[in-house]
């Protein structure tokens, strides 16, 4: 007897459709710890000062002291620029696909400014001028974690300090106290990373990763407080529907003015390490 199979008719079934996925992107967390600025509009660079610092001399009693001079010197500026992305959806497509496309295109093109934004800010981590730690093909160690918070301490960089790598970096220190380590100094401290395999943070340090940063053999990582960096926003994003007629369909326009930059470079730490995606 003859077989009567489903793939005998599989060329007249529909194909099943679930929703259509985005790019995934990881959460953006730079904006949340720089300074930030919003109190303006349009392209006017906005820029610090730094004095100098007064001498201290010994004195005797008749000496007439001499002034010093306190006169302030430009230490960094930033420069807003605008930023945007448009999608063209036609009314054939709107009316045609399954899917909520316009909304679609709409929640990308935000994911896409945003991703942009945080990855701006993670590049600014070579601009960071308060010490570096670490080269180009330097497995991170905890005695280079502890080597940042010295440099930055020296700097009398104001608290919190934040330190932000990547997974890839942080494998290898959680690597360090992980299961065949030996750590006889802090097993609270192994217990800690082995139960959640990330500590939050570690003497004083806010310790966050991202998959925005750069992979690679000279990934750049920071330890910085604050005023190390800055995003000035000077319009926040605004996305803008445009019909256009004669083309029937609509433009999506996403934009964003903004800049990015570092404001008090010295209180923060480059580091430069080896983060290939781990293989162990």
């Amino acid at each position: 007897m003859a077989l009567v199979l489903a793939s005998d008719i599989s060329a007249f079934v529909n194909t099943i459709f679930e929703d259509a996925l985005l790019v995934a992107r990881d959460n953006n967390l730079m904006a949340a710890l720089v300074t930030g600025f919003n109190d303006r509009a349009g392209t006017a660079i906005r820029q610090n000062s730094t004095y100098g610092t007064a001498v201290i001399n010994s004195i005797a009693e008749t000496d007439d002291m001499t002034s010093q001079a306190f006169t302030p010197s430009s230490l960094a500026t930033l420069t807003p620029a605008e930023f945007g992305a448009q999608f063209f959806v036609t009314d054939l497509r709107q009316e045609t696909d399954l899917f909520g496309v316009r909304a679609d295109a709409a929640m990308e093109l935000g994911l896409a400014l945003a991703q942009s934004v945080e990855t701006n800010l993670l590049n600014d981590f070579s601009s960071l001028t308060g010490g570096t730690v670490g080269a180009a093909g330097t497995a991170i160690t905890w005695g280079h974690f502890f080597a940042m918070v010295a440099h930055l301490r020296g700097q009398n960089a104001p608290r919190p300090w934040f330190f932000v790598c990547s997974p890839n970096t942080w494998h290898v220190l959680g690597k360090a106290v992980g299961p065949g380590a030996t750590v006889t100094n802090s097993p609270q401290f192994q217990d800690e990373v082995l139960r959640n395999w990330y500590v939050g943070s570690v003497a004083g340090v806010d310790i966050f990763t991202s998959s925005n940063t750069a992979a690679g053999t000279a990934a750049y990582a920071a330890l910085f407080s604050r005023p190390a960096l800055a995003l000035d926003i000077r319009r926040a994003p605004r996305l803008e529907p445009e019909r256009d007629a004669s083309r029937r369909g609509i433009e999506l326009n996403m934009t964003m003015v903004y800049a990015h930059g570092v404001w008090r470079p010295k209180f923060g730490v480059q580091g430069i390490f080896d983060a290939s995606l781990p293989t162990s």
